[in-house]
């Protein structure tokens, strides 16, 4: 099948996400720059899962503009990623209302791990479907990146559970690694 409808479909989910984050902020009561401070940690989670969400979209769309077609189970690997992206605004916004506490810095970084998981098994079944000398499996390879970003978030989750901003810390460490999209695709593109 044609790739289309689940590009739009996910194009059309992230958006969503992005806006219900943003829609969780709320006005500071006062006119003064202080009265903005009790809205920082809800600005920082937003920044946070702003980057990560982009990240996923960008990469999203590098990856399957190297894929021509697409099968079932590459709908439900990516109705998987959906599902886990979704989760971003809840924990975002439960995490800055904590004020950064253990058990919201703890499921924020699961779902962050579930997404990546989701990503690497998405894209385990598009370089199955395509053959190992297609473009997207000669670009992915072995993937160290994104094993490097499984390893982190399993050491952050972990690390949150004595103090939730070594968690935060190494979230961030990922979104920074993560930030520059994945050149790996476009490179293999311009060498076909």
């Amino acid at each position: 099948m044609k790739k289309g409808r689940l590009e739009a479909f996910s194009d059309g989910v992230i958006a969503i996400i992005i806006t219900i984050m943003v829609l969780e902020f709320k006005v500071p009561h006062g006119n003064k720059l202080a009265d903005l401070w009790p809205i920082l940690p809800f600005f920082l989670s937003y920044i946070l899962s702003f980057v990560y969400v982009g990240i996923y979209w960008n990469n999203h769309h590098h990856m399957l503009y190297a894929v021509e077609r697409i099968n079932g189970l590459a709908l439900w690997a990516n109705l998987a990623l959906l599902f886990w992206l979704s989760l971003i605004p809840f924990v975002t916004q439960w995490m800055a209302e904590s004020h950064f506490s253990m058990w919201p810095v703890v499921l924020y970084g699961i779902v962050l791990i579930m997404n990546a998981l989701s990503y690497t098994l998405l894209a385990t079944i598009l370089v199955k479907h395509l053959g190992k000398e297609s473009t997207l499996a000669r670009a992915f390879g072995s993937d160290r990146k994104g094993k490097l970003s499984i390893g982190i978030y399993a050491i952050a989750i972990t690390s949150s559970f004595i103090s939730p901003f070594i968690g935060l810390g190494l979230y961030l460490l990922v979104a920074i690694i993560w930030f520059i999209p994945d050149r790996r695709i476009e490179r293999k593109l311009v060498d076909s």
